[in-house]
């Protein structure tokens, strides 16, 4: 956990490939720890085929059943279903906005929103992870809950929540700053 926060987590992402990866992996982590996923984390992208829009969008019945069998991931169908399709909904965002990463930056405006952490406990959602699930769940994803949504949205980067004495905190402004 450590490194995937020192490393990964909060960085700005604007590859479409990756930032539809890291949705997948968010969604995958619903109702179970994320360190259940990082274990797994490996295991996702060769089953996805490195999470390739494209690819994953076109997997047909005998896919998922290969995905079903698959021990290394979490064999949850609603979730794989939920992956399969919402590439698909990328891949109209991405005609419609000309790419998913455009798509996402533009609730807000291209700009990492910086949060204060609050004293006592976490959030767990805002105005914009509820704006966002509520637009993706109209486009036709699946498993785009406001929640979910709050998580992607830090590990990619679009909200900034790291804690004021942490050295992600400082690193990540000087990445804005430039």
């Amino acid at each position: 956990m450590v490194h995937y926060h020192d490393t990964y987590w909060g960085l700005p992402v604007h590859d479409d490939q990756e930032l539809f990866a890291k949705l997948s992996l968010d969604l995958m982590q619903a109702g179970l720890s994320w360190q259940t996923v990082l274990n797994k984390t490996e295991a996702f992208y060769v089953a996805f085929d490195d999470f390739e829009i494209g690819k994953v969008a076109q997997y047909d019945d005998l896919k998922f059943a290969e995905l079903i069998e698959n021990v290394g991931i979490i064999r949850n169908k609603m979730k794989i279903r939920a992956i399969i399709n919402n590439a698909s909904r990328v891949q109209e965002i991405q005609q419609t906005f000309g790419s998913f990463d455009d798509y996402i930056w533009q609730f807000v405006t291209g700009q990492t929103v910086v949060q204060q952490p609050l004293k006592n406990g976490f959030l767990t959602r805002n105005t914009l992870s509820d704006d966002l699930s509520k637009d993706l769940k109209k486009r036709g994803f699946k498993f785009v809950g406001t929640t979910i949504i709050f998580a992607y949205l830090q590990a990619i980067g679009v909200l900034d929540d790291h804690e004021e004495t942490c050295f992600r905190k400082s690193e990540l402004a000087q990445l804005r700053d430039k």
